[in-house]
């Protein structure tokens, strides 16, 4: 029995890696092969500000499921391997089509890669080194993504933390000694 219960938590595991590296791989690349055109403009924002609420509702699901999960510690791995990426490729497209619409938006022409480099450079609050935003449009943009940062980073790794400590406490009142980890 315990070598079943051993080999399940290896196949949750083997599943919860690979549904999370398909999931970056994939928002990264329907992120290169998105058609992006038509500039900067009030579409784009609606399109941002809707994929932010998409983030957030997807987020708060995620977060549901984690305190529900068999495995909550992997789910939530799973968690941030869905919805940083698609956060990040939110911001790099905005980005993309901002400095097609106006190149002087940042001190280079930004590619699609270009783009996906320095929104991770935002998020990972390493600094500017060579893209650097120079008009007050780009520096607005820029601005609200680090404060969209910080909520991520804060409030809702809290909340995910939360969601394993429910997962956790839930599962030990079912099974006393299960484990998360194989």
């Amino acid at each position: 029995m315990e070598r079943n219960a051993a080999a399940q938590r290896r196949r949750a595991l083997l599943g919860h890696l690979l549904r999370s590296m398909l999931s970056a791989v994939l928002l990264t690349g329907l992120y290169f092969v998105a058609p992006l055109e038509g500039g900067f403009g009030v579409v784009t924002v609606l399109t941002l500000v809707l994929g932010l609420v998409v983030f957030g509702l997807l987020t708060t699901w995620q977060i549901s499921a984690i305190s529900h999960a068999q495995f909550p510690r992997m789910r939530a791995l799973e968690a941030l391997a869905t919805g940083v990426p698609l956060f990040l490729v939110l911001f790099s497209a905005t980005y993309y089509l901002l400095a097609e619409q106006d190149p002087a938006s940042f001190s280079e022409p930004l590619t699609r890669t270009d783009a996906l480099y320095f929104t991770i450079t935002v998020f990972a609050t390493v600094g500017f080194g060579d893209i650097v935003p120079t008009v007050q449009g780009s520096r607005v943009l820029v601005t609200f993504q680090m404060v969209a940062d910080l909520i991520l980073i804060g409030v809702i790794a809290k909340a995910l933390v939360g969601a394993i400590k429910i997962g956790m406490h839930r599962r030990s009142s079912q099974a006393p000694g299960l484990e998360d980890e194989p």
